[in-house]
């Protein structure tokens, strides 16, 4: 669980609601023909901009935001100091026996070419290649989140359009000007809340995780072409060591 995302989102509604209920309670921002426009508008246009597959994928993606699977670069230091401490004794084939225990399929994939006996440059390539594919799919979840957090203002605007629109033609009815401006400044309201506190908060934080993700396998490739080379274990943990923070060496 992602303690900063949580807290995030929190304190971000909670001091929201704090300040509604300390001007004069929920009620007054509960408004469904505002909400429908918002939120459904929203959808419906990000329908329009992206297949279907793409939106109903995003969805999957969202609890990268909540949940982080990302190994620890320390861990895998560690890891690789090992494997090539073994692979000086006993040669890359020992590795076969290791593969059952590694859970990371792109860290599996990397060690299985090594034993299959391809070049090093080959199997850079290789994995390279899957990082493209993997930065071009987290990126579209991002960029999904930042067209939501596009449109929910502008479909704000629209409610609010909607709602002035309503307010001018009932003008000789003061009964019904009340519940116009309430749809035209509320709808307003959602679009910015739906916009800043959800859509463009998450995107951020699915671009943070990308690019850990994508720290951790450049990583793995640099410690998989190291043991193909037979590189000492010094020099390979001296090697991996530059991706870890200075203060967490």
């Amino acid at each position: 669980m992602d303690i900063a995302t949580v807290l995030g989102i929190f304190s971000a509604f909670g001091l929201v609601f704090v300040a509604i209920f300390m001007g004069g309670g929920i009620k007054l921002f509960i408004d469904l023909p505002s909400l429908m426009i918002v939120a459904g508008g929203t959808l419906g246009a990000t329908m329009i901009n992206y297949p279907l597959s793409e939106i109903l994928g995003v969805f999957r993606v969202v609890k990268n935001a909540f949940f982080t699977s990302n190994i620890q670069n320390e861990w895998l230091i560690r890891i690789f100091v090992g494997f090539a401490n073994r692979v000086r004794r006993e040669g890359l084939l020992s590795l076969d026996g290791e593969l059952s225990g590694i859970k990371d399929e792109f860290l599996k994939k990397g060690i299985q070419l090594s034993i299959d006996g391809l070049e090093p440059q080959e199997i850079k390539n290789i994995l390279e290649t899957e990082i493209d594919f993997i930065r071009s799919r987290h990126s579209l979840g991002a960029e999904i989140f930042v067209t939501m957090g596009t449109y929910a203002p502008a479909l704000g605007m629209i409610g609010t359009l909607i709602g002035l629109i309503q307010m001018l033609q009932s003008m000789d009815d003061p009964g019904k000007i009340g519940p116009s401006m309430s749809v035209a400044l509320v709808t307003t309201f959602y679009g910015s809340i739906m916009a800043n506190i959800i859509c463009l908060p998450i995107a951020g934080k699915l671009r943070t995780r990308s690019k850990e993700e994508i720290l951790s396998k450049e990583m793995m490739i640099q410690g998989v072409i190291s043991l193909s080379n037979g590189d000492n274990p010094r020099i390979l943990e001296e090697r991996l060591k530059v991706f870890v923070p200075g203060g967490r060496r």
